[in-house]
């Protein structure tokens, strides 16, 4: 068992006290920083960045080789711990809680934590399993002051999480499986511009992520929550066949042909498409290659009907159609506004 003690002011200390007990190094850039670590205790990446409105993004991308309790003093820091599991799983106690209360959070959970002051979080993670974790911490002050006023986008009992800025209480809400969630939390590591530009793709992430927490606490609090009989391996299955559908956009994909390569029904699959991402199958093929259409334009040299094929249509005037009906504009005007802003440029 590794044991690791956590006392600082943020969380860009938060990871110098690990790589103090699983060695590693760190290096920073662009005010991000990456802890990687690859000896006989630990392998992979812990990053950090943090947001001048009180908010910082923690991310665990790592398999430790024996279990870990990182247990975390909250006299000096004791942010709002917005946690999402996107591979494997954790656990959480509150210090003041028996080993028996332990509560796991499982892969694609929304999990929400807050201790009391002069308290202490007991976190646990496994040994041997890959562990993708993405934490978003927010300072109740510094966040209220600037992006919120009275926090009327919060439901009454967050508020008063966010209000309790004395931090007198301790707050905890496992939610629902959120594989909406996923598909956002992985986007971050697939940010590839580098500078200012990464930082602020992946700023504009962290704020969707936090909003999306935020919804599906006030909708599950008001019995709103997504009402579903499939189960979790089916919903993860559906996610797995909407990343194929994006590698493959020019195939042409059947409704048929889904339903025989995941062995879901065709009104399971409608079901699923429906809850994860507001769309039928169908809608989220031509959606999704509509946007790669759109990133074609923006960034390659095709021409129009070079861009029509490659996506796997076949009339131009239909693309040309529903293109417009998404984005407002013609292909070919979009193009040569891009041209335009070049040549300018």
């Amino acid at each position: 068992m590794i044991t690791i003690h956590v006392n600082t002011k943020d969380t860009s200390g938060t990871i110098e006290q690990i790589k103090n007990v699983i060695g590693g190094e760190i290096i920073e850039k662009w005010g991000q920083h990456v802890l990687s670590v690859d000896n006989e205790k630990a392998k992979g990446e812990i990053r950090v960045l943090n947001f001048e409105w009180g908010a910082s993004l923690l991310e665990y991308d790592i398999t430790f080789f024996d279990e870990v309790t990182l247990i975390a003093d909250t006299s000096t820091y004791n942010p709002i711990s917005f946690v999402y599991c996107l591979e494997g799983y954790c656990g959480h106690r509150f210090g003041h809680q028996e080993m028996s209360e332990l509560k796991i959070m499982e892969q694609y959970q929304s999990v929400i934590i807050s201790s009391r002051a002069n308290g202490f979080n007991h976190g646990y993670l496994p040994a041997g399993i890959p562990l993708k974790i993405n934490v978003i911490r927010v300072r109740r002050n510094q966040f209220m002051s600037r992006r919120m006023n009275k926090g009327e986008a919060l439901n009454e009992q967050l508020c008063k999480v966010f209000l309790d800025t004395d931090h007198k209480n301790v707050f905890s809400y496992y939610g629902s499986y959120n594989l909406r969630m996923a598909d956002l939390v992985s986007s971050i590591k697939k940010v590839t511009a580098e500078g200012m530009i990464r930082v602020l793709q992946i700023e504009g992430l962290v704020y969707q992520i936090l909003s999306m927490h935020i919804v599906q606490h006030n909708d599950e609090m008001q019995n709103k929550g997504p009402e579903t009989s499939l189960l979790k391996r089916e919903l993860n299955t559906i996610r797995e066949y909407a990343e194929k559908i994006g590698k493959n956009i020019a195939k042409e994909f059947t409704l048929e042909e889904i339903s025989n390569e995941t062995g879901l029904t065709q009104a399971k699959l409608q079901e699923g498409f429906k809850l994860l991402y507001g769309m039928t199958v169908t809608e989220y093929i031509r959606n999704t290659r509509l946007e790669v259409a759109r990133d074609y334009i923006e960034t390659t040299e095709m021409n129009i009907s070079e861009v029509v094929y490659s996506i796997g249509f076949t009339s131009r005037s239909y693309f040309s159609k529903i293109f417009k009906e998404k984005y407002g504009i013609s292909p070919s005007e979009f193009k040569n506004g891009r041209m335009d802003m070049a040549i300018a440029g």
